[in-house]
């Protein structure tokens, strides 16, 4: 594995600047939101008038995501990808102005106003915020700065909140004031950082602007729809905002009621943003440096594992109101809880990062700002449908038109109950829907568990997009498991028709869409349609494996290259990239042994494995024995 770490990216200026801005951001978001709050109880208004505005507040931020994201995601297709981030900045500062005079004005319709100027300048920030990672970072960094966007996101966000509202408890009279300079500043600050964002080229710079949001909205949900996998990682994204959305709504009552820590309601928020962060940040030495979709299925599960803890480490309420956070921490089964919201914001981070990635990079350059914006349709709908479900299960009976309609009347630990399940059961529908995710799971476990992959060459020479053919020699039946873990695109492999039809092993060749192939004596239609679906997925621009052996080395060498690759060049001449692997001879999985010996546990456990790439070879020049010698270079005297 390389030794790469994602925070080098925050040294770099193609990404730094932009963490920058987009965490900025997110911090004067929540500072002005809680702000607002504050200014509330500074002026203060009737409980109701705060009821009022706690309800508004969310559903004006919101509106601007259904009226104007296919148009934003057009803009941010458009356009150069920095211009639009300093237009949007300088937006910024032009609405926290507007907000400045609310607040040293007390007037709470200019303030809600720009409370709307600031969800459209939210809308049109998204769909570049996403796009714009694929331009400036390596396919082998997507999912690092991914995590470190949503660790930035996650904690801007909280540090917003802590500091927003705590601006009227220490400034006293002077509150408004500061909430004003505080606003303008940080918005100021974002504009100026956002000057340095390297040039990042327009994904569709002549695209003709469709303004009607209607017909724009259905085109845009469809793009986020065209790949299964992708349509399935958008649907993932907008669970994990209904998800957030029911948790996050519903903490600080939760914190009164539930845990006696009501006035320090942001103390829970931490533990969950923390967990979210670090999750998030694990999410590349996890994945190896691949988008890891494997991944997903364990932080869903973790989600709804740590959440049911929670449950039943506090069903009931508080035994003691008014505590402290030191106190409360002194409660027997405090530390339960804890570690349940530090858990469940762990696997959050698991489970929306790889989600994330897998859009970007399967996303066509040219559709992904749009892609994004027909998510973030999607994601408005869902935190909607969250808020209203969040509030309807807690009601005991609605009245409509004097008809009186019995409710669940759920505590929030009930809420949280029933969010686990429903949290595992999507989980499982989703990877019904695309076994890909479940199938890459399962390889992650293998390989993850019983070896510890050594990298090289595979960031630099697997060509990120288009046709390519990747020749290795074949030591092991886990060989197709292997590269799979160890590159970032999917690859079809082709394997003899007895290795992929061995139980259990067979659903996940499957799944891959791995191509069974025999020799000509033992099946030739078998053969011939083999061919056949390998010039196809070339043909389609994906990446195709094999192992031009032809089986198993039996004695650790590599058997000459058979003619069969050749073949595929002939038909259709694209890239070769040799690859070789080295130290799987002394597997289990080998023929080292005999059939009894190979049942043996690993003599290493955990043992290294090297995976190697050399640049790609012209398919219409190269030749089995030229291929050969490469990866016996490759391979060099470890088996």
């Amino acid at each position: 594995m390389s030794s790469h770490s994602q925070f080098a990216l925050l040294k770099q200026r193609r990404f730094l600047p932009f963490f920058l801005v987009q965490s900025l951001g997110a911090f004067n978001d929540n500072v002005y939101r809680q702000a607002i709050i504050g200014l509330l109880g500074f002026m203060s208004v009737s409980p109701q008038d705060k009821t009022l505005y706690t309800n508004l507040a969310p559903a004006i931020f919101i509106l601007p995501y259904f009226l104007f994201s296919a148009t934003a995601g057009q803009i941010a297709e458009k356009l150069e990808k920095s211009k639009l981030i300093r237009i949007t900045t300088t937006m910024e500062i032009v609405i926290m102005s507007l907000a400045a005079i609310g607040f040293l004005t007390q007037d709470l319709i200019v303030l809600l106003t720009a409370l709307f100027c600031t969800g459209l300048q939210s809308t049109l920030f998204g769909p570049v915020k996403y796009s714009i990672l694929p331009s400036v970072l390596k396919p082998e960094e997507l999912t690092g700065g991914n995590g470190l966007v949503e660790m930035g996101t996650s904690l801007s966000i909280l540090i917003g909140m802590i500091f927003g509202g705590l601006i009227f408890n220490l400034a006293g009279s002077h509150g408004p004031t500061v909430a004003a300079v505080a606003i303008i500043l940080l918005a100021i600050t974002g504009n100026l950082v956002s000057r340095l964002i390297p040039r990042a080229d327009a994904g569709a710079p002549e695209l003709k602007i469709n303004w009607n949001p209607l017909t724009e909205s259905r085109a845009v949900l469809r793009l986020a729809k065209k790949q299964v996998a992708v349509r399935n990682s958008v649907l993932g994204v907008s669970w994990f905002w209904f998800f957030g959305t029911v948790l996050t709504g519903n903490i600080p009552t939760y914190a009164d009621l539930n845990l006696g820590i009501g006035t320090w309601y942001v103390f829970p928020l931490a533990l969950f943003s923390i967990g979210t962060g670090v999750g998030s940040l694990l999410c590349e030495r996890l994945s190896a440096r691949t988008v890891e979709i494997g991944l997903v299925p364990l932080g869903a599960f973790g989600m709804s594992a740590f959440l049911l803890d929670l449950y039943f480490a506090r069903s009931g309420v508080a035994p003691v109101a008014g505590l402290s956070v030191s106190a409360f921490l002194q409660q027997p089964g405090s530390w339960r809880i804890v570690i349940d919201l530090i858990g469940i914001g762990l696997f959050t981070g698991f489970f929306v990062v790889p989600l994330f990635a897998l859009i970007q990079s399967r996303t066509p350059r040219q559709e992904l700002a749009r892609a994004i914006a027909g998510m973030n349709i999607q994601n408005a709908g869902y935190i909607v449908l969250a808020a209203v479900l969040g509030i309807a299960l807690q009601m005991k009976e609605l009245a409509l038109g004097g008809i009186r309609i019995p409710l669940p009347g759920l505590t929030i630990p009930q809420v949280f109950l029933v969010l686990a399940i429903a949290n595992a059961l999507v989980a499982i529908w989703i990877f019904t829907l695309v076994p890909e995710f479940l199938m890459r799971f399962l390889s992650w476990v293998l390989v993850r568990f019983l070896y510890r992959l050594r990298l090289q060459g595979i960031e630099k020479h697997v060509p990120d997009e288009g046709p390519a053919l990747l020749v290795c020699n074949h030591v092991s039946y886990m060989d197709a498991l292997l590269l799979a873990a160890s590159i970032p695109r999917p690859v079809r492999f082709v394997m003899y028709y007895k290795i992929f039809n061995i139980p259990v092993m067979s659903w996940i060749f499957r799944t891959a869409k791995a191509i069974p192939i025999a020799g000509a004596k033992e099946n030739p239609e078998l053969m011939r349609r083999a061919f056949e679906e390998i010039d196809q997925a070339l043909a389609e621009g994906e990446i195709v494996g094999i192992f031009p052996e032809g089986a198993l080395t039996r004695d650790g060498d590599i058997a000459p290259f058979k003619s069969g690759v050749e073949k595929i060049l002939e038909q259709r001449p694209v890239p070769v990239v040799p690859m070789a692997l080295k130290g799987m001879w002394s597997s289990m999985w080998s023929r080292r042994d005999s059939r009894l010996g190979r049942m043996r546990v690993p003599r290493r456990f955990r043992a290294h494995v090297d995976v190697v790439a050399a640049p790609p070879v012209d398919g219409a020049t190269a030749t089995a024995e030229s291929l050969e010698a490469t990866v016996r270079g490759l391979r060099g005297d470890a088996a």
